[in-house]
Formats: structure tokens, C-alpha cells, sequence
């Protein structure tokens, strides 16, 4: 067993000749995808010390705020889950103590190595939903094959929000730097408040990577803000037409791009967000730069309520069922490796 301590987190670690791939014990986080020769991790490691979300208490820990939000902020790394829920409980859901994105990105997972393959499980004990993921780091590979499984164990079929909450951060993510590309189409961009510092026209529909601006005219999602400070959210439609979506970004200063790739019926929906040191409360106090790129079955981050409710976007649903009793399983990849120029990059 590859155990470690990762930024003083109970983690496990599954690494071959080129990358070191490092999952957290409680939330089940994919921390870390490092390339071992630049010592580039492309994701996200927040400003703040995380700790184990079972330690939390928000007598003892106000740097992490004090709502439904806190105890995923506490321990948040990298790549988190959301499941069954993408966004925040509802009020009555919070105050029973339910927490944003779901019970996944706080729970404790058991996770074992064998041979080139890391197993992490956990059951959601409200949601009534077991979860398997298995991720293969054959060697000399670049590429990782991560395949979950989500089985439903009460008697009733269920509508699940199920998203892959993917954050990039510093010093991989650059203002003005950093490239993306994707396999987006229809786009929108979120109808509420989501930022005080927001830049993009709220509600604005539009096609992918021209989001339309509150000042007028269009700016290129495919290059990181330049902005000193901003924040926003869009939904994008991945591309109908072909079997796989993808996302890829690249870093050209130190050469090194990630990407995942995804069947497009699975995950149909890719969500960006963007904190770029624009929120003033603990535990972010104007000092994280993330941009997540939040692929999963639902446009937008809203509660359960909502989700329903909204039922679709473009005429696609807006969240999946796992019927009775039973299993569904998805499998994607992700790939950190040095390219000259992100176009160069073979998916």
C-alpha cells in the first residue's frame, strides 16, 4: 500500500516512470496528477491548509466560514465528486446538515493498490447510494483510465446529479496565459448573482468560446482571463455529434497540458467556473485563482429542487437516473504530458 501524507492528508498514491497520481482518504479528492520530470500538478491545491473533513467543526474552525459549504472547503483538492448533488442544499437539506455537492466529497473512502490499479469505495449513507471508482496507471503510460460505478441501493429508482468537479490552479493556471480548448457547443451563462465580480452577461446564450460580456462585444474562453480579479460560471453543451467530449488545457510556460476525456452520453454537460481571487469571506479572502472545468450530467450547480424543476437545458436533461437496485457505470480518462503547443496534443 502506497500510503502518504499529501499537504497533511491521509492519501494514497498511484504513480508509474511519469506521473504520481495522489487520491486523499476522506473525500476521496484526485489531489494530484504530477508530471515527476517538471514536478508540474495541474490541479488545484488551495491557498489555505486543508484539513480532514471528519475534523471539522465550525465552533473550532471559522477560517473555513460557517454554512453548508465549509466542511467540503476544509478539506477541498484538486478533483472532487459530486454526488448525488451538484450545488448547494436546500435550506431545509442544510440545516439537517447536508453539505454543497453532496455527501461524496466529504465521506471517507477505503482505498487499495494492486499492481498498476487504485480501488477507492464509499457508501453515501442519505443518499442511499454505493460508490466504486478504479483508476489504471499502466506503466510508461501518461494516460489514466478511471472507471466508477454509482449503485443505487433502495427499492426506488432515483434522479442523481453526478458531475466531476475538475479544478486547475496555480502555477499551472496563469492569468492571461493559460489555453483551453473543448469539444462545446451551445453554451450559457449562468442567470444569477454568481459573482459580486463578475465579468459575463448573465443569462447570455451563446456558442462555444465566445461568451458575450457585460460591456458589450465577446471575449475568448479559450484563454484564461487577464483580469486581476473576476469571477463567473457558464454551462456548455458538449458536442452532440461526436461520441467523446474532452477538455484540455496547457500551460506554455512550462509545457505541460492536461486533458479528460469522456463518452458525451454519459456526461453531457461541462460547467466552467471561474474564482479568480474575487471572494472576500473565509475561507477564500481574495486569494484563490481556480478555474473549474466541471463535467457531469447537469448544466448548473443548483439544488436538488432546482434541478428538477429545470429538467433540461437545450432539450438535454439536466440530470441521470440509477433505477432500483441497480448499477450504472462510466468510464473516462485523464492525461498530463509536455506538448510544444496545446493543438499538439493527441486525444
Amino acid at each position: 500500500m502506497s500510503e502518504i501524507l499529501y499537504r497533511n492528508r491521509r492519501a494514497v498514491q498511484l504513480e508509474n516512470e511519469h506521473l504520481q497520481i495522489v487520491v486523499t482518504r476522506e473525500g476521496g479528492h484526485l489531489a494530484a496528477i504530477l508530471d515527476k520530470t517538471t514536478g508540474v500538478n495541474p490541479l488545484w491545491s488551495p491557498p489555505w491548509p486543508t484539513i480532514e473533513p471528519s475534523t471539522y467543526d465550525p465552533a473550532l474552525h471559522p477560517e473555513y466560514g460557517g454554512n453548508s459549504e465549509s466542511r467540503l472547503l476544509a478539506g477541498i483538492l484538486g478533483h472532487n465528486l459530486c454526488l448525488d448533488l451538484f450545488g448547494g442544499p436546500s435550506d431545509e437539506e442544510a440545516a439537517a446538515g447536508m453539505t454543497v455537492h453532496g455527501e461524496a466529497s466529504v465521506n471517507e473512502y477505503d482505498i487499495t493498490v494492486a499492481g498498476d490499479t487504485l480501488t477507492q469505495k464509499t457508501t453515501l449513507p442519505y443518499a442511499r447510494l454505493a460508490f466504486q471508482r478504479t483508476i489504471q496507471l499502466p506503466s510508461g503510460a501518461r494516460r489514466a483510465t478511471i472507471t466508477e460505478t454509482v449503485e443505487n441501493l433502495d427499492s426506488w429508482d432515483r434522479p442523481i446529479a453526478w458531475t466531476q468537479h475538475v479544478t486547475l490552479g496555480p502555477p499551472f493556471l496563469e492569468c492571461g496565459v493559460t489555453q483551453f480548448r473543448a469539444s462545446a457547443t451551445k453554451s450559457q451563462v449562468i442567470d444569477t448573482g454568481f459573482s459580486d465580480v463578475g465579468y459575463m452577461k448573465p443569462g447570455a446564450e451563446f456558442t462555444w468560446p465566445l461568451v458575450p460580456t457585460i460591456l458589450g462585444g465577446v471575449e475568448d474562453m479559450q484563454l484564461f482571463t487577464p483580469r486581476k480579479v473576476s469571477g463567473a460560471f457558464s454551462t456548455h453543451l458538449m458536442d452532440p455529434e461526436r461520441e467523446t467530449a474532452f477538455f484540455s488545457a496547457w500551460n506554455p510556460t512550462s509545457g505541460i497540458a492536461v486533458a479528460y476525456i469522456w463518452k458525451q452520453s454519459d456526461f453531457p454537460w461541462m460547467g466552467i467556473w471561474e474564482e479568480n481571487r474575487g471572494r472576500d469571506v473565509p475561507p477564500w479572502n481574495n486569494q484563490a485563482l481556480t478555474r473549474g472545468m466541471e463535467f457531469g450530467a447537469s448544466p448548473f450547480p443548483e439544488s436538488r429542487r432546482k434541478m428538477i424543476h429545470r429538467g433540461s437545458l437545450f432539450g438535454v436533461p439536466g440530470y441521470c437516473w440509477v433505477p432500483a437496485k441497480s448499477k450504472v457505470t462510466v468510464q473516462y480518462a485523464a492525461l498530463v504530458q509536455p506538448v510544444a503547443a496545446i493543438d499538439d496534443l493527441d486525444l
